[in-house]
């Protein structure tokens, strides 16, 4: 039956994907705004497929943070990077540069505002990266990053990769830790998505300034919050 749903999802979802494009493309006349309201129709639309058809909810912890700010969050699945969009305002998420050279994607990820990083840049990609941050949050909008730099399977904890530790120092912004447990029900390496509630956990602000070292192991304890919970 789940194999059923999925392949249900899939033939529904990216249907009306294809059908999207080229409104999404149309909406870049309108400039960034026009974009990322077009995104967030999309975000919402799978949301509605991931509910109705696979079964799939999320259940929200803790305070959506507003403004501003740096959010920090754990990785395991597209489901995530799906409902960040619905859920918040433009955020400014930091991608893999790969993703920015996808044809037709890249062009709309570029003028929604999608901050790509070429992680084998060095300080040079760094200061882009911050700088493009940085302009993000003038806009009043959030910037998500993934700080364990991909997707990992439920129960993994790598340490944090350089990355965020620069962001961190750059922005000069608080960061909240988002923890969630998406790769229960929408397994890594898997076509088959099964029923169930992701928990996105927002904790307690992190003061911007800390200590490199007082930053990171924070926010990677609050970004494993539900692993340790499931124990």
């Amino acid at each position: 039956m789940n194999r059923l749903r999925s392949l249900v999802f899939a033939f529904v979802f990216y249907s009306v994907t294809f059908l999207w494009v080229p409104i999404a493309l149309l909406s870049t006349l309108w400039g960034p705004a026009g974009v990322r309201r077009t995104g967030r129709w999309w975000a919402t639309w799978h949301y509605w497929c991931t509910a109705g058809i696979l079964g799939i909810r999320t259940r929200i912890e803790g305070a959506l943070p507003l403004g501003p700010v740096l959010i920090a969050g754990k990785h395991q699945s597209m489901y995530e990077t799906m409902e960040l969009v619905r859920l918040f305002d433009a955020p400014g998420v930091i991608m893999k540069q790969e993703l920015a050279k996808i044809p037709i994607w890249g062009r709309l990820a570029h003028h929604y505002g999608l901050i790509a990083i070429d992680r084998a840049g060095g300080g040079i990609a760094l200061r882009r990266m911050v700088r493009d941050a940085q302009a993000a949050a003038a806009e009043g909008r959030p910037v998500v990053i993934f700080p364990e730099g991909t997707r990992v399977l439920p129960g993994e904890q790598p340490p944090l990769q350089p990355g965020f530790a620069g962001l961190y120092r750059g922005l000069g912004l608080p960061v909240v830790p988002m923890a969630l447990d998406s790769g229960r029900v929408w397994p890594r390496d898997s076509f088959v998505k099964r029923p169930g509630t992701v928990t996105i956990c927002f904790g307690q602000a992190i003061p911007a300034g800390l200590p490199r070292t007082e930053a990171e192991a924070r926010v990677h304890a609050g970004i494993n919050a539900l692993e340790t919970r499931a124990r």
